[in-house]
């Protein structure tokens, strides 16, 4: 199984008539992602094609939505207007908004996700490489070569870090990576990703990359120590950070002992988590666990 998105799921993309949007489509579709339509309200109407597939464009995501029945939204939309784009997303009831756009004002990601709380929309970014399901579908800009299905469930802020244990664990390969982003506000968490893993029968193993700066690793500890019986290995950027200096994602910042990659390890260990200290021996851990059976 995957979680999030799998082979049913039916996108679309907000800007996809953009660089960005256009260039990513043509990679989602390359990996079998069933991309719908596009939406762009001064294109509606037109289309666009890609190699042996032709998309149309709507002008809103409500009207793409009853054409299409789609499921999924991904939005390559400038940092501006992203706020409204998702807000839009989410009143026309979409039930994923996978939010790649970097740089969103703080202030514009705290309106949508207060506005997408209670609805049926799981909003995953900003500032995120988004989802993928190997051999299923990918929304977002993840590379869909490096990995293959599997049976291990991938949770991570840094998108690179995504790439990197996707491609050193190949050779046991992924239910599903989610890329949660790393700005102070996300829409899904780790605890979000780490609870459908958890469920779902497919996947046997928790990889969960965290990095400096605020508690977020501390709380998915807190809350594997108390719903996870899965194992779980984690991973944290930033042991080499000085401190007080914001450090890569917006919200990697360290005040004092609080937030420091020694401390998310020692209470991420303290609930049973193996933690690597490098992504390398993140893997080997994980790599043991699966091999130890």
């Amino acid at each position: 199984m995957a979680i999030f998105l799998d082979e049913t799921s039916r996108v679309i993309v907000q800007g996809m008539t953009g660089s960005e949007g256009a260039k990513h489509t043509r990679r989602m579709l390359a990996a079998g992602t069933r991309v719908v339509g596009g939406v762009n309200a001064r294109k509606a109407g037109t289309s666009v094609a890609f190699d042996d597939v032709t998309l149309p464009v709507f002008g809103t995501v409500a009207e793409a939505m009853a054409e299409t029945d789609a499921t999924v939204s991904v939005l390559f939309v400038p940092p501006a207007f992203t706020g409204d784009a998702v807000t839009e997303a989410v009143d026309a009831g979409i039930g994923l908004a996978v939010v790649i756009t970097e740089g969103v004002p703080v202030h514009d990601t705290a309106r949508f996700w207060a506005h997408a709380s209670g609805s049926p929309t799981r909003i995953i970014g900003p500032n995120c490489p988004g989802v993928i399901s190997p051999g299923k579908s990918n929304a977002g800009i993840i590379p869909a070569d490096i990995t293959k299905p599997g049976s291990i469930g991938l949770v991570s802020k840094s998108g690179t870090l995504t790439y990197q244990l996707m491609h050193e664990l190949k050779d046991f390969g992924f239910t599903t990576c989610v890329g949660i982003g790393g700005d102070p506000i996300v829409g899904t968490t780790h605890i979000d990703a780490i609870e459908a893993f958890e469920a779902d029968p497919e996947t046997e193993l928790i990889v969960m990359i965290g990095e400096i700066g605020g508690d977020a690793e501390e709380r998915a500890a807190e809350f594997v120590r108390d719903n996870v019986t899965k194992p779980v290995v984690g991973y944290v950027a930033g042991f080499t950070a000085p401190e007080g200096r914001t450090m890569g994602h917006a919200g990697a910042i360290v005040s004092g002992s609080s937030g420091t990659a020694e401390a998310k390890k020692r209470a991420m260990e303290a609930v049973g988590i193996r933690v690597g200290r490098t992504p390398s021996e993140t893997a080997a851990l994980a790599r043991a666990i699966l091999t130890a059976g």
